[in-house]
This record gives structure tokens, sequence and C-alpha cells, in this order.
């Protein structure tokens, strides 16, 4: 399948939030949270829809990078259930490490759940490795959360003779 991507605004709130809460059942995000997201000069959201439905979807991914900061967090992803195991997961940490090599971030960090191996395996094979472990941190469940970092390489300058 193939998306589009597009920056996200407080108009794909309503859309956002349907799949927040079939994603994150125990632990999502409330709604007011979310826009402030969205709505913040340090955060950076991308939506994906599906090619030819720009009102469709189907995905979303939030980062936190405060302008001239050289570390970077990824807030939030998430597929809607019905387009799971296609790659869009994949798709959308893509744009959020674009955009953080283009804000100059030299470390990327993210939280994921200790019972989410899929997750984990993604984020292994983009090349983020675990650092640690905040213990209880997703709440109700009393699940731990992994802390992972992928160290992103500094852009090269040429330097050339005049």
């Amino acid at each position: 399948m193939t998306w589009q991507l597009r920056r996200a605004s407080v108009a794909d709130l309503h859309h956002i939030m349907d799949i927040e809460r079939s994603v994150f059942v125990t632990d999502a995000w409330s709604e007011e949270m979310m826009r402030s997201e969205l709505e913040s000069d340090h955060t950076v959201y991308v939506v994906a829809t599906a090619l030819g439905a720009p009102d469709i979807v189907q995905g979303y991914a939030g980062l936190m990078v405060p302008a001239g900061a050289t570390e970077a967090d990824v807030q939030t992803i998430a597929v809607a259930p019905q387009v799971r195991r296609m790659g869009l997961g994949r798709v959308l940490m893509h744009a959020l490490i674009k955009a953080a090599r283009a804000a100059g971030v030299r470390d990327l960090f993210l939280e994921v759940r200790a019972d989410n191996a899929g997750a984990q395996a993604l984020y292994d094979s983009l090349g983020f490795a675990g650092i640690g472990v905040r213990p209880g941190y997703y709440q109700p469940d009393d699940v731990d959360a992994i802390v992972m970092k992928l160290e992103l390489s500094r852009p090269s300058t040429a330097v050339g003779a005049s």
C-alpha cells in the first residue's frame, strides 16, 4: 500500500483520537493533550493517508524537538488496526527521523512498552538501542517502558577551496 504523509493539524484531531483510542485502549492521551501537541511550536506531527484519500487518516506520529535542541523525543506513533503490518509504522518513523535530522538533532529518544515486541523490533531495525528501563511507566497497566536511543549522524560539511 502507498501512503501520503503531510503535516498534521488540529483539523486532524478527530481522526487521530479515533486511532489513539483504538490502539492505546487503557492509556490513550486525552483530546486536550493531543490538541496541545498539535498546536505546539516544539513538535512536528505527521499523518498518513491512503494515496488518493487525503481525508482518511491511517496513522500518525509526533516528535518533540525544541528549536536549537540537539536531542528530540518521539512522542507517539500509532497505526490504525486495519492497516497494521503493512509497513506504515516504518514510513512514519522514517518521517520523524528525517524531521529530527533536518532540525539538527544528534540524539533521538523514545519509550516503548516492554510488552510490545513488534514495536521494539521495528525500532531495533531502525538502529535504536535500549539504554534503560522506566519501571511501571505505562499506567494503569503497570508496564515498564524501555528507553531507546538513536544516534543520528551529523551532516558532513564540505569545505571547498576558493
